[in-house]
């Protein structure tokens, strides 16, 4: 049977056409076999404002609007409005500044889809969209399956707290008890992070995890989950077709043993030049002091030249790549974007 738990795009479009003809969330929750708090909870949840204003109306939207007598906020001597009130930067220079809401929406539906004042009101209108909505559905449904999400400094922090205490023989539940405030996770995501190989411990450290048999295989760890945004493949070929002569450098891992030592390849496609670090472990702060090293080797100017472009796959070993874009000062030295998805001929030199 099919799983009627989720909304699909076709239940939002109903919805928002419902909205729109005026029907109440009890009519549209029985035409979608769903629960009236269901329509409820999604329409507040996505609804979107909208500060466009109405035609021909000046898009004050200060209580104090209608009786507001005060002048010359902009500073400007050449003004021939009588009050600031009838101008359209009155909001943005007020600081008494006080914003007007619609009452009809404190209560259902709770949007503007059917309300007959919508383009006469210059208040903040919010309305539902059916699009919209199933796209940030998806988004928030993707990311809350995308695994761990911790900074460098985090898990340094975990590792030299969690480390000499495992190393000593204790087990992770008791460090948990014994040290409840000063551990940032929970119990299971300190497994999580010694079985991905996050920490210097590993589970040969643990007596009794390695006569476990191996479980589902789970997700990898990414530093940030957001590090594709601005980054994508399409990016990276609307800015080469800007500038075709620009260098491309590009960038991947070899992995021998799970949880073993690794190597970070770098090859300049221009003259098939390839450089090649042994790394401990395959963490994305081992790829960040390789480039640390090379900048300070290399210095600014001649660092950029050599990479101004890197294209790497979406291992999570690259998933803090701001690091590796911006130097200890903040200033940006190189930039980075990612192949799709099992899309390895995107970076066909690296792999050849």
């Amino acid at each position: 049977m099919p799983n009627k738990k989720h909304l699909t795009l076709d239940d939002r479009s109903c919805i928002q056409s419902c909205l729109t003809n005026g029907q109440s969330f009890r009519k549209i929750a029985n035409s979608l076999d769903k629960d009236p708090s269901t329509i409820s909870k999604e329409v507040r949840l996505h609804r979107t404002a909208l500060t466009i204003g109405a035609v021909g109306r000046i898009p004050n939207r200060c209580i104090h609007r209608k009786h507001c007598d005060v002048r010359l906020l902009c500073d400007k001597p050449d003004c021939k409005l009588s009050f600031c009130a009838a101008c359209k930067l009155c909001n943005k220079l007020c600081p008494d500044f006080e914003e007007e809401h619609c009452h009809l929406l404190l209560k259902p539906p709770y949007v503007c889809n059917s309300c007959k004042l919508m383009n006469r009101c210059v208040l903040t209108k919010y309305v539902y969209r059916a699009l919209p909505s199933h796209k940030s559905y998806k988004a928030v449904l993707s990311e809350s399956r995308t695994g761990l999400s911790y900074t460098e400094e985090e898990l340094q922090y975990m590792d030299e707290l969690l480390t000499p205490l495992i190393k000593k023989k204790q087990s992770i539940h008791h460090i948990c008890v014994s040290q409840a405030d000063k551990v940032l996770c929970s119990e299971r995501t300190v497994y999580n992070l010694v079985d991905r190989g996050v920490l210097t411990a590993r589970n040969i450290d643990l007596p009794r995890k390695v006569r476990y048999r191996l479980r589902k295989r789970v997700k990898p760890f990414k530093v940030d989950k957001k590090c594709r945004i601005g980054r994508t493949y399409q990016e990276y070929l609307d800015l080469i077709l800007q500038d075709p002569d620009i260098p491309v450098v590009q960038m991947d891992t070899v992995e021998g043993t799970e949880g073993g030592k690794v190597i970070l390849t770098i090859i300049f496609t221009q003259s098939n030049l390839m450089l090649m670090y042994l790394r401990d472990h395959n963490t994305s702060q081992s790829v960040i002091d390789v480039f640390n090293i090379l900048y300070e080797i290399l210095e600014r100017k001649v660092f950029m030249r050599l990479f101004p472009l890197i294209v790497t796959d979406n291992g999570s070993e690259f998933s803090n790549p701001n690091a590796i874009e911006f130097d200890a000062s903040g200033q940006q030295r190189t930039r980075i974007f990612f192949c799709d998805p099992f899309c390895s001929h995107q970076k066909a030199e690296i792999e050849k």
